[in-house]
């Protein structure tokens, strides 16, 4: 039961995917919880990020796939691609989506607002419709935004918030970024027959990424039509009087596209929110700071997700508002182990990754050794293009112990995800030596490397 001098137990500002599980899991421990989201329930991973995205890769998968037909024995009938379809589809499951949050939410008795909340002190919040409110406890889960690069024309700009939601589908497209968000939507595009320009101020994409296996992926793309611009930006975007844009870069380069996407990073989602009144330190890039409990520098304030900027992924976002209800309102104080976490970049071909590159390892430990495999994936037989998959795995010389796995092929992320338990278990290359193989498969291929 809330004390009587606060209304709410905890109040959760952001409807994302850790405000709901903190929100859920308080509640269960016998807190009285409300939760206010001002855009819809189900925060960027939802609404307008990795689930919509994932559904539109593998909608670009499925024309692929198309092309492989003929080597499969099948004759087709004339194709055609409607992108309203496919939009309209990924949206309705979007909003069946956003139901079930509500639903799950209301199942757990925490009350539901709608609207903006803004920080007024350490216990309290104003709504927008001006409705003034405390809570003993109150957790920021406001996620992150996209960054706009500055230049002239860049209002005529598109986010990955709007993307899903554009009325044509742009035959021709440029992106501008070279993270995860940018590469996996010019892989979309171009699969759904797209002419897509990729541009990114440096020359290296997904750097946070193996280098051996990023390498693989620009020919790949290349091959496969796109234009990748690197070591450049945008310098202007002009308007045309047919509704298609002039975009010029600082190489000398000019495009005449459709839409232009930025996806050039993200930023937390922490201006406006009344952080002040309440003494909430900020760190560099507007992320809240916070100790390994999420409690921030106000003894009554938590924060978790993306708005603190540790590792922007949402299950790691809702491991954090799992631990913080648990630590809060369970009485088991518990923090996340940022370490070891498993990502994948869902480009064609994709991307996964677990523990330390190589350059990392050396830098840590010193004495490494490297196994790797580099195979053509059976179903790529079906293919003209000669695209070849990548594994690689990094160990501590002495111990054998693996400190990151690494690869590029198809359904990359699916395989490295037990491959994942392996490593935070910090099992040997010999462990998996002595694992057998199922045969004929991609996965063997981790207890195959030489």
């Amino acid at each position: 039961m809330a004390e009587a001098e606060f209304d709410y137990d905890l109040f959760t500002i952001g409807g994302g995917s850790g405000g709901v599980r903190a929100s859920r899991i308080s509640a269960s421990h016998g807190a009285k919880v409300a939760i206010a989201e001002e855009y819809r329930m189900g925060g960027t991973c939802v609404i307008r990020g990795c689930v919509p995205k994932k559904m539109l890769v593998y909608a670009s998968m499925f024309a692929e796939e198309l092309g492989h037909a003929a080597h499969k024995g099948w004759t087709l009938g004339e194709k055609s691609f409607d992108w309203p379809t496919l939009r309209d589809f990924v949206n309705s499951d979007v909003d069946r989506l956003e139901g079930l949050y509500d639903g799950t939410l209301g199942n757990a008795g925490v009350e539901v607002y709608s609207e903006r909340a803004v920080i007024t002190g350490p216990n309290s919040v104003r709504l927008a419709s001006g409705k003034e409110i405390t809570a003993k406890k109150i957790l920021v889960a406001t996620g992150g935004w996209p960054m706009l690069p500055e230049f002239d024309g860049n209002e005529h700009c598109i986010t990955s918030n709007e993307i899903f939601h554009v009325e044509e589908f742009p035959q021709r497209l440029m992106v501008l970024g070279g993270g995860y968000i940018a590469v996996e939507f010019a892989g979309i595009f171009n699969a759904l027959g797209g002419d897509v320009t990729l541009v990114n101020r440096t020359d290296t994409i997904l750097r946070t990424y193996d280098s051996d296996i990023v390498d693989r992926l620009p020919v790949v793309m290349k091959a496969r039509g796109m234009d990748l611009q690197l070591g450049t930006v945008v310098d202007s975007v002009a308007k045309n009087d047919d509704g298609s844009f002039t975009v010029t870069l600082t190489n000398g380069v000019t495009k005449q596209v459709d839409r232009i996407l930025v996806a050039t990073g993200r930023k937390p989602n922490s201006e406006g929110l009344g952080l002040e009144t309440a003494g909430v330190e900020l760190g560099k890039a507007g992320e809240i700071l916070v100790d390994a409990y999420s409690k921030t520098s106000c003894d009554s304030i938590y924060a978790v997700g993306d708005v603190t900027n540790r590792v922007q992924l949402t299950p790691v976002a809702i491991r954090e508002g799992h631990a913080f209800a648990d630590t809060v309102f369970g009485n088991n104080p518990r923090a996340v182990d940022h370490s070891c976490i498993p990502s994948a970049v869902f480009s064609q071909p994709s991307i996964a990754s677990v523990g330390l590159t190589e350059a990392e390892a050396r830098k840590e430990h010193g004495d490494i050794a490297v196994y790797t495999s580099d195979f053509r994936p059976m179903k790529n037989i079906f293919s003209d293009r000669m695209e070849r998959g990548l594994y690689k795995m990094v160990c501590h010389g002495e111990t054998g112990q693996v400190l990151g796995l690494h690869m590029i092929g198809p359904e990359s992320a699916e395989i490295i995800q037990a491959a994942a338990v392996a490593i935070k278990a910090k099992l040997t290359k010999a462990d998996f030596d002595a694992t057998t193989a199922i045969h004929p498969s991609m996965a063997e291929e981790l207890v195959l490397l030489k």
